[in-house]
């Protein structure tokens, strides 16, 4: 029968130490008795324990990749310095503000602490820790090299999350812009527009066709502006919904962005480097080849190279190259291809891929910020043109009475 673990709580407490200094700080437990305790042990005469409250801002946080890779990273930082496992886990906890990163840290520990190792007490949270992660973890547990493997998995975690990052900043600022240039012009069509409207009807003239289409389109928002925005609601929220539900949709949006122009260079650099920043690492922690290439597959984060590492993994299998499989995919540059066969004819294997996803990444840095250098000026003109449209429509009927004036 499974004995429940207690429920580990983190509390404030205010105490003494031997020379009458007061002290204050936290520690996590199971009740204000055993906190106590654990102060006197430490020479400290402990007086108000209290259980400490969860701000408003905390609740509801979610745990963010970015929260597994600091957890990886403080981890091997413990292992190196020789901290023993299950007191690692109470002084990393105890250091995350995000109340929900603490409750997965301390269910973690519960399971090593009732003699599960540490990869089988990840993979009862597969929606934290995927299958790569638990594996390198297995391989360092068993190889007794855990301190190593967590530094390459931190390392590894770090990296993906920073290109993840790059790639949003690269789509985050034109969509934001795009979003802010929509909202300016409704407010001028619904709000701004009628004004002039009133003021063209006194002129008994007939109207450039250019501010007819204006004035058209503005009545239109002015009747119609709910429809406009729920079918923009609603489409925003169907996209998101089929990324989430359809893997058939996931698919589509992976092929069609490689072929986007700008972006299609970025996504397909990108996919490269983390081919080869995971094999790097997988092959690094002695998974043999065949099997770390299953693992790639799934985290190239692309339809298309997952197809073609999955190719890539069965002609391996049969016993030939890496590299010659790789060119014969079709999709993988040259460079890469080169560098993976001086990495197999050298032995080398690890080393090298690990310089093509660090040749890679840092291009997509470069494309980044390339992209948004460029999308400045052509985004203002976009805007530009909406505004300095919208305004010359306007002023058009005016300009054309001064003139006849």
């Amino acid at each position: 029968m499974a004995v429940k673990a207690a429920k580990i709580s983190v509390y404030a407490w205010e105490g003494t130490d031997r020379k009458g200094t007061k002290l204050t700080g936290e520690l996590s437990g199971q009740n204000p008795a055993l906190i106590k305790a654990q102060l006197r042990k430490q020479g400290i005469n402990p007086g108000k324990v209290r259980r400490k409250s969860i701000s408003i801002f905390n609740l509801g946080k979610r745990i963010k990749p970015q929260d597994i890779a600091l957890f990886t990273r403080q981890m091997a930082t413990m292992m190196k310095a020789g901290v023993p496992l299950l007191q690692s886990f109470d002084i990393i906890g105890e250091g995350f503000d995000n109340p929900a990163m603490r409750k997965l840290v301390d269910e973690v520990k519960q399971e090593v602490a009732a003699g599960n190792s540490f990869a089988a007490s990840l993979r009862k949270k597969p929606q934290y820790f995927d299958e790569l992660y638990c594996n390198l973890v297995d391989a360092g547990e068993q190889a007794g090299a855990l301190d190593t493997l967590l530094d390459r998995v931190a390392t590894y975690k770090e990296k993906s999350e920073s290109l993840k990052a790059k790639i949003k900043k690269a789509m985050t600022y034109p969509l934001a812009v795009v979003f802010v240039a929509a909202i300016v012009t409704g407010i001028l069509l619904v709000k701004v527009v009628p004004q002039f409207q009133s003021v063209f009807a006194g002129f008994g003239a007939q109207l450039p066709a250019f501010t007819l289409m204006v004035i058209a389109l503005s009545e239109f928002m002015q009747q119609w502006w709910w429809l406009v925005l729920g079918v923009l609601v609603a489409g925003v929220f169907g996209l998101r919904r089929a990324s989430r539900k359809s893997q058939a949709f996931r698919d589509w949006m992976d092929i069609w962005l490689l072929k986007m122009p700008l972006v299609g260079a970025l996504m397909y650099k990108s996919a490269v480097a983390r081919y080869a920043r995971t094999l790097s690492t997988t092959f690094a922690a002695g998974v043999p080849l065949v099997d770390a290439l299953e693992s790639v597959a799934g985290a190239t984060g692309n339809i298309v190279f997952k197809r073609a590492v999955l190719r890539i993994r069965q002609d391996v299998s049969t016993g030939m190259q890496l590299n010659f499989s790789m060119r014969s995919s079709g999709i993988f540059p040259n460079m890469a291809i080169q560098m993976t066969a001086i990495g197999e004819e050298s032995g080398a294997l690890d080393d090298m891929l690990d310089k093509v996803a660090s040749f890679y990444e840092s291009e997509v840095d470069n494309m980044v910020d390339n992209l948004t250098s460029l999308m400045e000026p052509f985004i203002m003109v976009v805007l530009g043109v909406i505004v300095g449209g919208l305004v010359v429509a306007m002023y058009l009927p005016i300009f054309q009475l001064g003139s006849a004036i």
